[in-house]
């Protein structure tokens, strides 16, 4: 039996186990109206590509975003065109997954330059490419991006660029782990927020950046599962303040949720959601009829 549907929160296909059907399937019956795709999920489909993308779009699912193009700025030579090839081949299966956001995360390369200008050179020729798919590019900071690890330094370089189509994407663990001062969310254009990413973690700090990465690929948690919930609440206020009206996504890499039954893990997401939807959101907007409700009593 599906729940009740979820609206503007949606799950990663890279936090659960099992076949990509089953993956969308359980997200729907959880109330989920839209899904965040790793390209590996749809590539790795047993009947290849086509099949893959028959059955996102036979779920019900709208595609939140496509992710994930690493690694792509900042190169030179040999190294930026065969990161370019890469792109074009990211880009078209986005367009066919009917997905409108291709996330970008921040370079770790050695091989890549620290040069900002250069840099966003590079993120305003991959948005050129995007453009007449109609793909917007949402780019992320790393937490341990070689130059760019914070999104305060991420939107200096979408802000050098300057193409309509590029923007941020904002992850709200990068953020924790980094330690950015939230009150930088404050300066942002919430027309240039192309997508948000939630999850949680379990200990206070990350100490390295090899602890960081570690926490990250394996053991991350649902918003309110952790112990940073008023960071989170504190950050989808501030973003909700702004104007940001765009897509919530989970972003749970968890080995243990790995070894879990897709609808157990979903439910959890469920919870998650709803918390932030119904308990935190509608605090910061109240509901029309809640006016009138305190006027009556």
């Amino acid at each position: 039996m599906t729940s009740r549907a979820i609206q503007g929160f949606g799950m990663d296909t890279i936090t659960l186990a099992g076949p990509l059907k089953a993956k969308l399937r359980a997200m729907r019956e959880a109330g989920f109206e839209q899904v965040m795709l790793k390209a590996n999920d749809v590539v790795g489909h047993p009947e290849g590509l086509e099949a893959a993308v028959a059955e996102v779009k036979a779920s019900g699912l709208r595609g939140t975003g496509f992710q994930v193009l690493r690694d792509f700025e900042g190169l030179s030579g040999h190294l930026h065109e065969y990161k370019v090839d890469i792109a074009k081949s990211m880009l078209q299966m986005c367009a066919t997954l009917d997905c409108k956001v291709l996330l970008a995360c921040s370079s770790t390369s050695t091989h890549a330059t620290q040069d900002l200008d250069q840099i966003a050179r590079d993120l305003r020729k991959l948005a050129m490419l995007a453009i007449p798919l109609g793909i917007k590019i949402a780019y992320e900071g790393l937490s341990w991006g070689r130059t760019v690890n914070e999104f305060t330094t991420a939107w200096d370089v979408v802000c050098r660029a300057d193409c309509p189509n590029l923007g941020l994407g904002i992850d709200s663990f990068h953020i924790v782990a980094a330690k950015t001062p939230l009150e930088e969310i404050d300066y942002l254009d919430p027309s240039k927020i192309f997508l948000v990413q939630l999850a949680d973690f379990m200990w206070q700090e990350t100490k390295s950046f090899e602890e960081r990465m570690t926490t990250a690929r394996t053991f991350r948690v649902f918003p309110g599962e952790g112990v940073h919930s008023e960071e989170l609440v504190e950050l989808v206020l501030k973003l909700d303040r702004l104007g940001y009206s765009g897509d919530y996504s989970f972003e749970v890499f968890n080995d243990d949720y790995q070894q879990m039954p897709l609808p157990t893990v979903c439910e959890r997401a469920r919870k998650s959601a709803l918390w932030l939807s119904e308990d935190v959101l509608r605090r910061s907007t109240p509901l029309p009829n809640a006016l009138k409700l305190k006027q009556t009593v």
